[in-house]
Formats: C-alpha cells, structure tokens, sequence
C-alpha cells in the first residue's frame, strides 16, 4: 500500500466526482467533523479531494481478508455504531467493508448514510444511498 503506482488509482472523472460529492457536502449544510479513510491510495485520494476537512486513515476501512475471522468488521461495527458526533462522520471505504454491516453491498462511488440506530446488530440504519455526482 506504500506505492500508489501499484495500485489502481482514481482517474479524471473519479476524481471530479470527488470533488463534486465534497461540494455537494458543503451545499447542503453537512456538518463534517471526521474524515477516515481506508489507506489504499484511491480511497486516500477521494477523501482529500471531497475536502470536508484532514483525513486519518484506518485500517478498519479496509475489507478482511477471512470473512470466518471479521475483525476489520467488527473495529468497523464499534467504530459507527458509537459515534455521537456532534457533527458527521465520513467514511471513505469500499463496498466489501461495509457491505456486510449494512446488508448491501453498494455501487462503485456510490454514497450510503448511515445514523446509530438499534435496528440491526450493527448498531446503525441505512437512511438513504446516494448515486455516485455525473
């Protein structure tokens, strides 16, 4: 993960879609207080490009690699399940990570929003899945 070279990387329109997700953030009113990203380097990228504020990133972004043994998933789980805020909390990660905590496994550069909620063991509910900005 070091070397973004060896990775598939955004390309001109990942990257406007980025940028317009952020903007589209920032003309609604959105709140951000925290930004976390997988480390991979597109996730990286989209985080910083959306520019909702510094970007920390978390390997409890990152899908496991034994779906017998979920430990990223259960970081991820505590991590949304307990947020409180005051403001949001953006995750950039992929559909195999959060997949399995929200029942569904989204498009490529598609938004879900999330709210902690008691209505699944992950301790979050799906409020509304937004398509990736043309």
């Amino acid at each position: 993960l070091d070397d973004c070279a060896t990775q598939r990387n955004l390309d001109e329109r990942g990257r406007e879609q980025a940028r317009a997700l952020g903007e589209a953030f920032r003309k609604h009113g959105v709140r951000v207080d925290r930004v976390l990203s997988s480390p991979v380097c597109r996730c990286l990228e989209t985080a910083r490009l959306m520019a909702l504020g510094p970007v920390e990133s978390s390997w409890a972004l990152v899908p496991d690699s034994s779906p017998s043994t979920p430990v990223r998933l259960l970081e991820l789980k505590e991590m949304v399940s307990a947020w409180r805020g005051p403001g949001t909390l953006v995750l950039v990660t992929h559909a195999y990570t959060v997949g399995p905590l929200i029942g569904i496994l989204p498009s490529q550069a598609e938004t879900v929003v999330l709210k902690p909620g008691s209505g699944s063991w992950a301790g979050v509910d799906l409020v509304g899945r937004i398509a990736a900005p043309e």
